[in-house]
């Protein structure tokens, strides 16, 4: 007999983010979007755990490589955030401290996005997994070299227990009702999508 299925939803109470990776260099590799639309959803979902208030860690891979530094913008909004930068393992869960910050903001659900997505991401997500950690993959804040790589990827994560989302659905499920802060959610939505923007505006517009 088959398990009835379970929502698991994200709680802003009990999630972290786990930003890895998106450093200057390798979005150079990132082809699955265009780079003016990648760069707003990863800032999309930065600016989403900030508003949430989220517990947010970040890491880097061999910055003195090709790699390069975390995007300026990621590391201007966080600067007090838990930086790992890791000084050459690839699967970013072999570093101790990487995994030392995880475990010490005490949460279960981990939302992660990366660059690359079959790579930087995937592996610590299965990790994560294995760990007893819930994961959620950010999947248009992820960045790989073509879909094919991306379908993979996500697949396999998927198999392994992972739940792909985007970032404005995180957003949406973290924050449960528009009731809650109709303005700010709405502000945060117009930031980086120009069709909500102007939502905003016709909305705000008709209440004059």
């Amino acid at each position: 007999m088959s398990t009835p299925y379970k929502y698991r939803r994200l709680d802003r109470d009990d999630a972290a983010v786990l930003l890895v990776d998106h450093q200057t260099g390798l979005c150079n590799l990132v082809r699955d979007f265009s780079p003016d639309d990648f760069k707003n959803m990863v800032l999309a979902l930065a600016n989403s755990a900030k508003y949430f208030n989220l517990p947010t860690i970040l890491t880097t891979s061999f910055e003195a490589g090709p790699n390069g530094p975390l995007m300026p913008e990621i590391k201007e909004l966080f600067p007090e955030a838990p930086y790992v930068a890791r000084p050459g393992q690839i699967n970013a869960w072999d570093n101790e401290d990487f995994v030392k910050a995880i475990r010490a903001t005490g949460k279960k659900q981990l939302i992660i996005a990366g660059v690359v997505t079959e790579v930087c991401v995937a592996f610590v997500a299965l990790s994560a997994i294995e760990a007893g950690f819930e994961v959620f993959v950010v999947a248009d804040a992820s960045g790989t070299f073509n879909q094919t790589t991306r379908d993979a990827s996500w697949a396999r994560m998927q198999a392994a227990g992972a739940q792909l989302m985007t970032w404005f659905a995180v957003a949406c499920e973290l924050h449960r009702d528009w009731r809650n802060d109709m303005e700010g959610l709405g502000a945060l939505f117009a930031k980086h999508l120009p069709s909500y923007a102007n939502l905003i505006s016709s909305f705000n517009a008709a209440r004059k």
